[in-house]
């Protein structure tokens, strides 16, 4: 697996890629796809990080892992490509962005536009073996991501971190504290949860309202 990456993030994490850690990641990515199929394909493994240099970043949702059936996942949480029909916690995240600021839920689930803005859609694992949700969540993929939301957190100021569901909420020890972040917690927005509260949480505008306050950017939620 060769890296290849933004190059401000390529800066804040070389150190990553020839630790023991990682090369076992590589190996195992190797012989995983011998015998069976891995998601997302290669070129987008690292897409959230591309879509997102630091100097733009203002935003973190963290997912759990890459959507695990053909066509799904494109390296960015919770997102899917063109034409592929969003999943039941995208579609529950489209109807409380439509509650909390009015706009139309969009014909697809394409999340592009949000990481353009600097959005960051990580997920903690950053592969997955077809049809196996969570497969890859013990190979090493968390202590690289933990790496990018420390080393992010200490590096910038007032970012705000979206963490839903139990899984997220528990990064939260890895945000560096007295950086002005704001972190926002709910239960995920899966139809197992969401009405427990992930309904209602106002993330997106609570965002704005904080991003405005800091005199930054807002984030255009509307998918077109």
């Amino acid at each position: 697996m060769q890296i290849r990456l933004e190059s401000s993030w390529l800066h804040l994490l070389e150190d990553q890629f020839e630790q023991p850690y990682f090369k076992k990641i590589k190996e195992f990515l190797l012989n995983e796809k011998k015998s069976a199929t891995v998601y997302p394909p290669s070129a987008r493994i690292f897409a959230a990080l591309d879509f997102c240099p630091i100097s733009e970043t203002k935003v973190i949702i963290i997912g759990q892992d890459p959507y695990h059936n053909p066509g799904q996942a494109h390296g960015l949480s919770f997102s899917v490509p063109y034409g592929v029909m969003p999943p039941p916690s995208l579609v529950n995240i489209f109807k409380e962005l439509k509650d909390d600021l009015g706009v139309s839920i969009p014909s697809h689930g394409n999340l592009e536009d949000w990481a353009k803005q600097g959005v960051l859609l990580l997920n903690a694992s950053l592969t997955v073996r077809a049809h196996q949700a969570a497969s890859h969540s013990e190979i090493g993929w968390q202590k690289f991501t933990d790496t990018i939301i420390e080393r992010l957190s200490k590096e910038k100021e007032n970012l705000v971190f979206l963490l839903w569901g139990s899984h997220a909420i528990k990064k939260k020890s890895l945000v560096a504290p007295n950086r002005g972040h704001l972190i926002l917690e709910a239960p995920h927005p899966s139809p197992l949860s969401s009405y427990r509260g992930f309904f209602g949480c106002k993330h997106f505008s609570k965002t704005n309202a904080f991003l405005a306050s800091k005199g930054l950017p807002t984030i255009d939620w509307e998918i077109k």
